[in-house]
């Protein structure tokens, strides 16, 4: 019976989901290339450990190079902005460095280019963290999905610190003369975090596109007023932000559409997003994501005490998943939908 090593079984499901983007369309377009860079290194990990292909040993630093930068990309641009090509460019000097430390780490420099990949993995997985962590709506994610994207990002960025944690060993155990542990460390290291950035698109949130008007509604800040007639004046702002706000989510039906993201609603009021998530969090102590899922959940209450399913009412009140709706109805209603469901069908039996 063949048995595939574990970095070529990762590296075949990693190809898969590349294709499946690809075909399907249903992704950021840096994460087909991110996948596709983990299932290469997955694959030549596999043909140096496992099949005695030595000399694609000075090329797997390089290739593994490439992850960190596409992983950050990837989550700007899925979660944040879009990244521009001139923006972009810098993240190339991360392969390059490393193709150059591959040469220059013979005899007593043979460290380098461990040392580059761990300050790599290290520096791009920690950035990720730092920037998921910091933002409690990512303005590209769905706002139905509620925290789950950032988590997903953030296990991304444990994955690569992971990365560097392993390598890290592997540097050790060559300089105590263990060898031997190398292979065992990094096929199950670098296979369990390449592993936990391709299964990020089972469940990546498709990212609302980004235009022209998103970009100018990213960059404004609100303006800061001092004193208690500053306070006044905000206060009357938000009130009247929140105003238009709740008139596009309910009688505008905004909140029903299962792609809106804070890029897209800041937009729809002209407002940056910084202002908007902070009029909310200001008037009604929540972030957007809780804000408009409330709105969803009366309107799909509305719809179960029509007599609709619980499917029906959470894909017709701007729903993707099971999970999240039933999360988010707990929390505003306290009750299960199908609890609910079930109440006011009792009611409505009694009535008659």
């Amino acid at each position: 019976m063949l048995v595939l090593p574990i970095p070529l079984a990762v590296a075949l499901v990693l190809a898969f989901l590349a294709c499946r983007f690809v075909l399907l369309r249903d992704g950021p377009s840096l994460f087909p290339v991110l996948l596709g860079a983990a299932a290469m290194q997955g694959t030549l990990i596999s043909l140096v450990q496992h099949y005695g292909l030595a000399a694609l040993q000075p090329v797997l630093p390089v290739t593994a190079s490439l992850v960190p930068p596409l992983a950050y990309l990837a989550f700007r641009q899925a979660a944040i902005r879009a990244p521009a090509l001139p923006g972009a460019l810098p993240h190339a000097v991360a392969p390059l460095a490393t193709a150059i430390a591959v040469p220059l780490g013979q005899g007593s420099l043979h460290w380098l280019p461990d040392v580059a990949l761990v300050a790599l993995y290290s520096g791009y997985g920690a950035a990720i963290l730092f920037q998921a962590r910091g933002r409690e709506d990512l303005p590209l994610a769905r706002l139905e999905a509620g925290h789950l994207p950032r988590r997903i990002w953030q296990v991304v960025g444990a994955s690569l610190l992971l990365s560097a944690v392993s390598d890290t060993a592997i540097a050790v155990a060559l300089m105590s003369g263990e060898a031997w542990l190398r292979p065992l460390l990094v096929s199950l290291t670098s296979s369990l975090a390449l592993l936990a950035v391709g299964l990020l698109g089972l469940v990546a949130a498709r990212p609302g596109a980004m235009g022209e008007d998103d970009e100018k509604t990213d960059t404004g800040e609100p303006a800061s007023q001092e004193g208690e007639a500053g306070a006044e004046v905000n206060s009357e702002a938000d009130r009247a932000l929140m105003a238009r706000l709740d008139a596009l989510l309910d009688q505008g039906g905004a909140c029903l559409d299962p792609d809106l993201t804070l890029a897209r609603l800041a937009r729809r009021l002209h407002v940056p997003m910084k202002q908007l998530s902070a009029a909310i969090n200001r008037m009604h102590g929540e972030n957007v994501s809780r804000h408009v899922n409330g709105y969803r959940i009366r309107h799909a209450c509305k719809l179960l005490s029509e007599g609709h399913s619980v499917t029906a009412a959470m894909l017709a009140s701007g729903f993707n998943t099971k999970s999240n709706f039933n999360r988010e109805f707990l929390r505003v209603t306290g009750e299960t939908p199908s609890a609910v469901r079930a109440r006011l069908s009792g009611a409505e039996a009694r009535e008659t």
